[in-house]
């Protein structure tokens, strides 16, 4: 019986949700919930809201089941989560910013999202003037010798914005204080109103190198609303355009992380193989990032026989070249003196975050969402989830490494089974309002989407949660007692998506 069974069972269940129960709870239940989370017996997977609602989404670890609780009919605020659950903390202050709705003994009052600069205030709530552009206080750090060091938003690079406030004795960090919201776009303003197809094209845009995850999540969410039985040869397509997302990320993270530890060699064999991959994706998918190629009810692009051939060709050369890759990295003894060691992220704080991808399974959190919630076709495919716990950069690497293997492998066996047949079905004709949730692995973590569509099949809200949400706290943590010149590596080492967190 999984832990979440109480607390939806005090509840009162949504029956138009899927697949996993959504309930609306009274104050002692959301309460209960916080309760539980502070105590490391669930795992908060997103918490988002609307004009009169929040919704608090769940999961259960051990019994590998998920849900939703959400407060309804709020007026003015609800209990906060993070008051229990630390995690929260950045979401509720979101959630506010876009709602309108205050989280009742919130510590931090500051804004997140907005920065007084929007044209309104509270545009997924009750509208209200703008706001004056707002100051921002950062948090006080006293100690003798103490200086700061403000960077960016704007960065010396190509690099999305985000301003990072070093407080460092000497050269040794002592604390790191993120802001974000900069690339802020009103995407789930936007989707209110649109179709599911509209809403396919802002949730794959969503966060330019997960384009595929996003819209994987938001078309098995569509799917789970509407009760749509995606084609058998869909299902595999899919996964395999996953795979190879995957494999570009994961090759040109590997070759920058190195390139930021003064290791250029390691960034220009890998940057090849990253163009080897998009280049093949293009070619089979008609899209190098293979961007709106999955859609509700299946796919947009088939793969023909070329496209296969291509795909072949691809895994035989990356099988054939990775390997002296990893033997370089490993021999390097320069490089191992920059990785090992360096921003180390406690297996504690990273399974209280509930922190996904290579950044929780480096520190020990034994989470993905292809074998934890197994979904189609990972259930019926062979691979393993690499785990390290040291939690440094060298570990982040390393899980790189292994996932690459593993993807190569899925790609292989994906390949070799790829059923026959249509790859697109169509969504059926509804009355009523639905709602649905997924989530996703990509390369990151695991993505969720939930939204409701009305009896016209529109959408009325849709919250888009990237795995980022819960990887940035992490970082503030792991630069501390690093030195100021290590951030660069330890920052690369994450690669959190500054779009898919601004929303």
């Amino acid at each position: 019986m999984s832990l979440l069974d109480d607390l939806i069972g005090n509840s009162r269940p949504v029956s138009h949700h899927g697949p996993s129960p959504r309930a609306v709870a009274d104050t002692s239940t959301w309460i209960s919930a916080a309760s539980r989370l502070s105590e490391g017996h669930l795992t908060m997977l997103g918490l988002w809201g609307e004009r009169n609602a929040v919704h608090l989404a769940l999961l259960d670890e051990r019994a590998g089941a998920t849900a939703i609780l959400s407060l309804e009919e709020l007026q003015n605020g609800y209990p906060s989560i993070a008051q229990y659950h630390p995690p929260a903390l950045r979401l509720e202050r979101a959630l506010r910013d876009l709602t309108g709705l205050a989280p009742e003994g919130l510590a931090d009052s500051r804004p997140w999202l907005d920065h007084g600069r929007w044209d309104l205030r509270f545009p997924l709530g009750k509208h209200s003037a703008p706001a004056s552009a707002l100051s921002y206080a950062f948090l006080p750090a006293d100690g003798k010798n103490l200086h700061q060091i403000p960077v960016g938003p704007v960065h010396a690079g190509i690099i999305e914005p985000g301003h990072f406030r070093f407080t460092a004795n000497g050269e040794t960090v002592v604390r790191l204080e993120e802001r974000l919201g900069y690339v802020h776009k009103g995407i789930e303003a936007l989707m209110t109103g649109a179709d599911p197809t509209q809403g396919l094209r802002l949730a794959g845009r969503t966060s330019g190198d997960s384009c595929v995850a996003y819209a994987y999540a938001f078309s098995r969410a569509v799917e789970a609303a509407l009760g749509v039985k995606v084609p058998p040869r869909a299902v595999w397509l899919r996964a395999l355009m996953a795979e190879l997302e995957r494999l570009a990320n994961h090759l040109g993270d590997i070759g920058a992380i190195c390139n930021d530890a003064a290791f250029a060699l390691m960034l220009a064999h890998c940057a090849v193989l990253r163009e080897l991959v998009l280049r093949s994706a293009d070619a089979a998918f008609g899209h190098r990032l293979m961007r709106d190629r999955i859609v509700p009810g299946g796919v947009s692009a088939d793969l023909d026989n070329n496209g296969k051939a291509g795909l072949r060709a691809l895994h035989a050369e990356l099988c054939r070249k990775f390997p002296a890759l990893v033997d370089l990295y490993d021999n390097t003894a320069s490089l191992q003196d920059r990785t090992v060691g360096a921003g180390v992220v406690e297996s504690g704080l990273a399974g209280q975050y509930g922190a996904g991808g290579y950044i929780g399974r480096a520190a020990g959190r034994d989470f993905d969402t292809r074998r934890n919630l197994a979904y189609a076709p990972y259930d019926q495919l062979s691979f393993e989830v690499p785990l390290l716990r040291d939690g440094d950069v060298n570990a982040r690497i390393w899980i790189r490494i292994r996932e690459v293997e593993q993807s190569l492998s899925l790609m292989e066996q994906i390949l070799d089974r790829l059923p026959d047949g249509p790859f697109l079905a169509e969504a059926p004709a509804v009355n009523e309002v639905r709602e649905g949730m997924a989530l996703v692995e990509g390369f990151r973590g695991d993505v969720l989407a939930w939204l409701r569509l009305s009896p016209a099949g529109k959408i009325e809200r849709c919250h888009l949660r990237d795995p980022s949400w819960f990887q940035w706290p992490l970082l503030e943590a792991a630069i501390k007692d690093n030195i100021v010149a290590d951030f660069p590596l330890c920052n690369k080492s994450f690669n959190c998506s500054y779009s898919g967190h601004d929303l």
